[in-house]
């Protein structure tokens, strides 16, 4: 009997032992544990908390009602009032724009015939506690004080599920508002019908930063509509449908067939048939979504992972990997089609169209990142970005939902293109992408003209002129790269002498990027390298001298040499982050944010400038502040990023440079060596191969790299090529607390 016992304790902590292996293993590889969506939302992140999958064409997300700067995506943290949920959301931007198709749960009869002036005026609006709130990967819940429902939102590809829990024996009732808009949003003609007693269906026509935005929407309930109010143009109508301005339906249902609602929305930018097709077929099993989408942000999670006992770490890096694959957004229908903005409807034929393309962000960080965990969407961006371009015959700067906003500076669509036929990604035509690029970049808009005359933008003849002519120049040396791969010599020589074009507006006397004069001898007078004018009568987009005076990615070299040399080159480059951070001017930039001296990592256009010391014969200087920055500009707060998010770029910046690697010149195909912060990060690569980066005795103390080996080879330099990455491997660094003075400085690949 004795031996019976002991046999049976040993089975029994044999199975608790097993089990308790099984659920460690689960957690381990459940990386949507780390994500908390909620950070970005408050301070200038203008990140969203809702629901969706990677690059997913629906954002259903709580809209807080409030057109203001901090609301661009239609939520802040410092809110707890609720207007509804809308079907579209912008993560990041600087803009407000979307937020359409808005769903509010009620429990009583509200009067859809006034004009409210303000949010506190919306009739249907509720209060919320974020105690009450809750956030992961693909899912979003929150009860609402007011009309006591507890909501719940959760997405597939192309169709959102809502699920509203109303109190017991309370009314029941579902407001659909067309009317409503956040910010430069404005609804022009919107229709509501309901079809039979569970499907609603309709449209939204839109102007606003995309200037033609068409939505089409079906809507299916999971119990029949028991009666129904329609307003149109704040009028009541009997009529089964409503075409009008402004249109907006209440729904009841009835209480006593359960006090659960779920409902399924599908959208198209084509019709509401297309958006009938989009429309997840099946019944209305919630909980089966969400653990679809759960399954799919682990998985879209699962290509990096990162080793480190700091938990904190790891929320920061995995939300980043999250924000990095929120846009952008899948915007073709389940047929292909969709539309562009002439509203011709295109169908994409063997791939899927995207959109909320943020170019002028995301070519620095975040499609490079793509490129890394997600190489075939690549591919189907730049199938995207060449559709576009059959509009007008110029390549895209920023599309939002089918539409060209010529938002921001430059064609920043190239160095995309370039960087993925470089780095041997397939699936488009090289040739046609060529055309495509030198016919973009030999049209006369957006400065072209004066750029082509002079060589460079005179600042008398065009706002902006020196992030603008900076940026073409860099575009122009994208163009030369990808006409030398197809072997178009003169092409390549045309596009390189061209891209020298920096050098017309560098200022020996000052170290700085000035306007200049069309005489080609006056500097713009009076300078100030602080002084910031936002948008206007300036010489830099959202910034200032001191910001935008290092973007010569393409020829470090040279642009090192026109300094005096390394020691003056990186004796400025200190003098940046050590600077007072005082920025001059009434109308200064509100971009112009996250400064470490006058380094601003709140914007775009800063954030190469650390790992330029790589360059300059003084790479613990990258490391050092590299590691500043990934300190005190990132935190697991919704105050965790400190700028706009804009679509990616933000948190692939973090990503990339957390693991040590990071593109100062995307289009070269190479990465730039940090100061990695965790000891172990393994990239599963599309191929199957793994490369793994380890960062022996990293701490917060031990930022400088000692020695590094690469494959157990000896490693001294401070560029790995992204061939090298796919081969996989691994990259090993010895880190310590002091610099190792001697460490990489060897003639780097890009010199």
């Amino acid at each position: 009997m004795k031996k019976i016992k002991i046999l049976f304790l040993f089975v029994f902590f044999a199975v608790a032992c097993n089990k308790s292996i099984r659920k460690n293993q689960i957690n381990e590889h459940n990386y949507t544990n780390y994500v908390n969506p909620f950070i970005g939302t408050g301070g200038h992140g203008h990140t969203y908390p809702g629901a969706t999958v990677p690059f997913g064409m629906l954002q259903v997300s709580p809209v807080n009602g409030i057109s203001s700067w901090d609301w661009c995506s239609g939520y802040h943290y410092s809110d707890s009032v609720a207007v509804g949920f809308s079907h579209l959301s912008l993560s990041g931007t600087g803009i407000g724009d979307l937020a359409d198709i808005l769903f509010m749960p009620t429990n009583k009869a509200v009067d859809l015939t006034s004009s409210p002036k303000s949010r506190d005026a919306v009739g249907y609006k509720s209060s919320y506690k974020h105690s009450n709130e809750k956030a992961t990967p693909g899912y979003y819940q929150v009860f609402l004080n007011d009309p006591k429902v507890n909501v719940e939102l959760t997405t597939s590809l192309r169709t959102a599920y809502h699920k509203y829990t109303y109190e017991k024996r309370e009314p029941q009732s579902v407001i659909v508002d067309l009317g409503f808009g956040i910010n430069w949003d404005k609804a022009t003609n919107t229709a509501i019908q309901v079809e039979d007693d569970v499907t609603i269906s309709g449209y939204r026509f839109s102007t606003g930063w995309a200037k033609n935005q068409k939505v089409f929407f079906v809507a299916k309930f999971s119990k029949p509509i028991m009666n129904y109010v329609l307003v149109a143009d704040n009028k009541k109508v009997k009529a089964v449908d409503s075409q009008s301005v402004k249109s907006a339906v209440q729904l009841f249902f009835n209480e006593n067939k359960g006090h659960e609602l779920i409902i399924k929305v599908a959208l198209s930018s084509v019709s509401v048939e297309n958006a009938k097709e989009n429309l997840d077929s099946g019944d209305f099993d919630f909980e089966a979504a969400k653990r679809k989408s759960a399954i799919k942000w682990n998985k879209a999670l699962s290509t990096i992972k990162v080793e480190t006992p700091v938990d904190s770490l790891k929320t920061i890096f995995y939300t980043a990997l999250y924000h990095a694959q929120l846009a952008p957004v899948t915007f073709s229908d389940k047929n292909g089609q969709f539309r562009k903005e002439n509203d011709k409807i295109e169908t994409a034929k063997e791939y899927t169209a995207f959109s909320t393309l943020s170019l002028w962000d995301t070519f620095r960080a975040e499609h490079p990142l793509l490129t890394i965990i997600a190489p075939n969407k690549v591919s189907d961006i730049i199938k995207s970005m060449l559709s576009y371009y059959e509009t007008k015959k110029i390549l895209p700067v920023w599309t939002l939902y089918g539409n060209e906003t010529n938002t921001m500076t430059g064609y920043h669509s190239i160095p995309v293109i370039v960087e993925a036929y470089l780095k041997g990604i397939k699936g488009f035509d090289p040739e046609y992408a060529y055309a495509a690029m030198k016919q973009t970049m030999m049209q006369d808009e957006r400065g072209l003209l004066y750029y082509k005359q002079y060589g460079f933008i005179p600042y008398n003849l065009l706002d902006e002129s020196v992030t603008i002519t900076l940026e073409y120049a860099y575009n122009d040396w994208c163009v030369a790269q990808m006409a030398k791969a197809l072997g178009k010599d003169k092409d390549y020589e045309l596009f390189l002498k061209r891209s020298k074009a920096y050098q017309f507006l560098f200022d020996e006397k000052t170290g700085f990027m000035r306007g200049k004069h069309q005489d080609g001898v006056r500097w713009h007078e009076p300078f100030d390298p602080k002084y910031s004018n936002h948008r206007e009568h300036t010489d830099y987009t959202e910034g200032n001298a001191w910001q935008h005076s290092w973007f010569v990615p393409h020829d470090v070299a040279e642009f090192i040499k026109m300094h005096g040399g390394k020691t003056k080159f990186t004796d400025k480059l200190e003098q940046l982050f050590t600077q007072s951070s005082e920025i001059t001017g009434t109308n200064v930039s509100a971009d112009i944010s996250g400064l470490i001296g006058q380094y601003a990592h709140g914007n775009e256009p800063s954030h190469h400038i650390a790992y330029l010391f790589n360059h300059a014969g003084k790479p613990w200087r990258t490391q050092y502040w590299v590691s500043q920055i990934l300190k005190t500009q990132y935190n697991t707060t919704p105050n965790g990023l400190s700028g706009n998010e804009d679509c990616g770029q933000m948190s692939a910046w973090y990503v990339l440079s957390s693991i040590g690697l990071y593109p100062l010149n995307p289009a070269s195909t190479n990465y730039e060596i940090g100061s990695p912060i965790f000891e172990k990060s393994t990239i599963t690569l599309p191929n199957g191969k793994t490369f793994t980066i380890k960062a022996e005795n990293v701490s917060t103390e031990n930022i400088y790299i000692q020695s590094a080996k690469l494959n157990d080879a000896s490693f001294n330099q401070t560029t790995l090529s992204h061939q090298t990455l796919l081969k996989g491997g691994t990259l090993h660094l010895v880190m310590g607390k002091t610099p190792n003075k001697y460490w990489g400085i060897t003639k780097n690949i890009q010199e």
